[in-house]
This record gives structure tokens, sequence and C-alpha cells, in this order.
């Protein structure tokens, strides 16, 4: 363990980070973000049913939309504090801004049945709570109102 690397998520204060969207590395041409919905360590974490939820739908939403060949992976934190997005760099940080708000809005105004959630289609088909992710857009979507680019750096605040 003492010859490994820290990797650079771990370098991140979080007990001064807070909500928004994060460039957490770069990988050659894949760039991830930090989607974080809910402030580290201060004992409101997203639910698992509502963070599969909001999984699903952001899922179906973003590799549905124009940006869909430029997607290489969404998925929760295992913190339950937020999810990471992982694009190619042919995305700027104001079109990733764009879909993630546009795939929020989405979860929040979503009726019927989540895409995936069948038996059949869904590894825990049954641990879902729609209402629970509608509640997390609804606050994301406000911290996120006036949110720019240049917020987008982990050393913006700081």
């Amino acid at each position: 363990m003492e010859n490994m690397k820290r990797i650079a998520s771990f370098s991140v204060n979080h007990d001064t980070l807070q909500k928004g969207i994060y460039v957490s590395r770069v990988d050659g041409d894949v760039v991830t973000y930090d989607i974080r919905m809910k402030r580290p360590n201060m004992g409101d974490y997203i639910s698992n049913p509502a963070l599969h939820t909001f999984e699903h739908l952001f899922a179906t939403y973003a590799r549905n939309s124009e940006y869909a060949e430029h997607i290489i992976y969404i998925g929760p934190m295992g913190c339950r504090t937020g999810f990471y997005f992982l694009a190619r760099n042919t995305m700027s940080k104001e079109q990733v801004l764009d879909l993630v708000k546009r795939s929020l809005e989405f979860t929040r105004d979503f009726e019927g049945e989540i895409p995936g959630s069948k038996r059949q289609e869904c590894g825990n088909y049954l641990e879902h709570d729609l209402d629970a992710a509608k509640a997390v857009c609804v606050d994301m979507i406000e911290v996120l109102k006036n949110y720019t680019p240049e917020q987008m750096d982990y050393n913006y605040s700081k």
C-alpha cells in the first residue's frame, strides 16, 4: 500500500466541497466529471432507491441526447453524494453543464415506468424511488441555476 499513488479524488478536501459539477480528472480524451448533489460528510446522502432511479433516468436521457456518441459512463458515487459522468473531451464544459441540467429537469418532470426497471432489465429492479429522485433533482436544479463552466474547477471556491 505504501507504494501506491494517492488518487486525485482523495486529494480534494471533502470538508469544504460544495454541491456542483467538477472536473475530476482528464485521461487522454476522456473527462471525468463529479456531479456533487450532496455535501460530503454532512449526514444527508442520496438514498439507494433514489440514486438507482436517477441513474436509470439520467443515463437514458443522456444516451438519447444529441451528445450520445460522446458519453462513456454515468454512475453513482459509492458515498452516495452524487454521480460520475465520463465523456469524451469533444464535449465542452458548457455542453456538459447543459446536458446535466436538462437531465435533472427530465427526471424532475418524469412520469410513468422507469426505463430499464423490469426484472429482465435490472439487477435490483425492486429498489427504485421516483419521488425521492425527483426531490434530489429539484435541489440540484437550484444549485446549478447560475452555475458557470468556471465553477467546474475544484479550486474555484478556494
